[in-house]
């Protein structure tokens, strides 16, 4: 359990770094779990904004939380990707006219996480912190398998809210309110007693 969770503080203790081949290895993983059947022209390029950054460069979204966000969402990617899709190409509900970006949103997802789970503290004072420390002895994965269910869980808040972009940080407060209950629940064990595992589709 220490072990998993210093393995954690250590991720996130990682930048983005563009001089790293792995990262840039990472980042184009990203893209073709993305869109498979598009090839990146280059790694800066105007497609990038099809993903929802906010640029033709990724790396200057990733500033502010670092390689952790990239991870997240390869992570999702990869292991829901009925459920990623569903969320980047924006296929349920009535959506807004302006919609929020999908990318730059994963990164937001991520920074809340680690607020919500109080990762940069020596140890957790809340029942969300203590619960996931619980169930991180139970799963490697479980911070990423959380953000995966807290980015299902924000789109369905922007749904049931009708928002709009720029009311995305009321949407966010909203989501982080909503895990910060679910994660209070006494009988907490695993990843898998959350309600809203269920959202997650492989």
């Amino acid at each position: 359990q220490e072990q998993r969770m210093q393995k954690l503080k250590d991720r996130l203790n990682i930048p983005f770094d563009e001089t790293r081949p792995d990262h840039l290895t990472s980042l184009k993983a990203l893209w073709k779990n993305s869109f498979p059947d598009t090839e990146l022209t280059s790694l800066v390029s105007e497609q990038w904004k099809d993903m929802g950054w906010q640029g033709p460069n990724p790396a200057t979204d990733f500033r502010g939380c670092g390689f952790v966000s990239l991870e997240n969402l390869l992570f999702f990617a990869r292991r829901y990707p009925a459920s990623f899709q569903k969320l980047l190409l924006k296929t349920q509900g009535m959506r807004a006219t302006w919609e929020y970006p999908f990318a730059t949103a994963g990164v937001n997802v991520s920074h809340m996480l680690i607020q919500l789970l109080e990762l940069n503290s020596a140890r957790p004072k809340t029942l969300p912190g203590i619960n996931f420390v619980r169930m991180l002895s139970e799963h490697e994965d479980v911070f990423d398998i959380l953000y995966c269910i807290a980015f299902e869980m924000m789109d369905a808040q922007w749904l049931a809210m009708r928002a709009s972009y720029m009311q995305f940080n009321d949407v966010l407060e909203a989501t982080k309110a909503q895990l910060e209950r679910e994660l209070s629940l006494e009988d907490l064990l695993r990843i898998q007693d959350l309600p809203a595992y269920n959202l997650l589709l492989k």
